[in-house]
């Protein structure tokens, strides 16, 4: 396949460690600046579609083209309210690019065809989940990170002595700050924020120690 990946430098590195590119023609460009660049493209991940939902509306003069867009802090269906494209939503925030399955979500039964094409020539696994803002993975994660401020912020324990005893006691593989580091605590502040805009529920509020660290960067 020839495929244009859209996304900086470092998160094209995590999506290349999932492994499936080499044997493609694969072309990297920091943003989409216009439609020429889906010429002859059989394929295109992005990367940063979350930052940038104005890309739909040039993917939508290549309908016919798949693009495997990093959609978490919206929705399949919102983006389709507003542009007339079709996407598939795929979970690409640093820190779960280069996990071994891929969440994935889409709005037509008539995608999985050409979904599990995609994926079998990439070599990816993947798993499909519901179209919502924050899917799944993300959601529980970034609200566990915000549980883990609050605790924080109100002196209960430590940083280091929350992710111990999340990895000890509940095994899991990165304790909650850690976690904030590797999703980046602004991308967390974001999903948090638009999954409570989402949804109207109090667990999502944001911890106040969070929202300070998340725009001070």
């Amino acid at each position: 396949m020839n495929i244009l990946v859209i996304g900086d430098e470092q998160n094209f590195t995590a999506l290349q460690r999932k492994g499936g590119l080499a044997s493609h023609i694969v072309e990297r460009a920091d943003s989409l600046k216009g439609a020429e660049a889906l010429q002859n493209r059989d394929l295109v991940i992005d990367l940063q579609f979350d930052g940038h939902p104005e890309n739909a509306a040039i993917y939508a003069q290549y309908a016919a083209i798949p693009v495997l867009a990093g959609v978490v802090k919206t929705s399949l269906q919102a983006v389709k309210d507003t542009y007339s494209c079709a996407l598939i939503g795929c979970n690409w925030l640093p820190g779960f690019i280069d996990m071994p399955v891929t969440e994935i979500s889409l709005l037509e039964e008539a995608q999985k065809p050409v979904l599990t094409a995609i994926m079998q020539q990439l070599g990816w696994e993947y798993e499909l989940v519901q179209d919502a803002v924050g899917m799944v993975t993300p959601r529980v994660v970034c609200m566990i990170i915000n549980e883990a401020y609050m605790a924080a912020e109100t002196d209960t324990a430590s940083r280091e002595d929350i992710d111990v005893a999340m990895k000890l006691g509940t095994n899991y593989p990165m304790g909650p700050f850690e976690w904030s580091k590797k999703i980046g605590i602004r991308q967390v502040y974001e999903v948090l924020a638009a999954v409570h805009a989402a949804t109207g529920n109090e667990r999502y509020i944001i911890s106040e120690l969070l929202k300070k660290e998340a725009t001070n960067n």
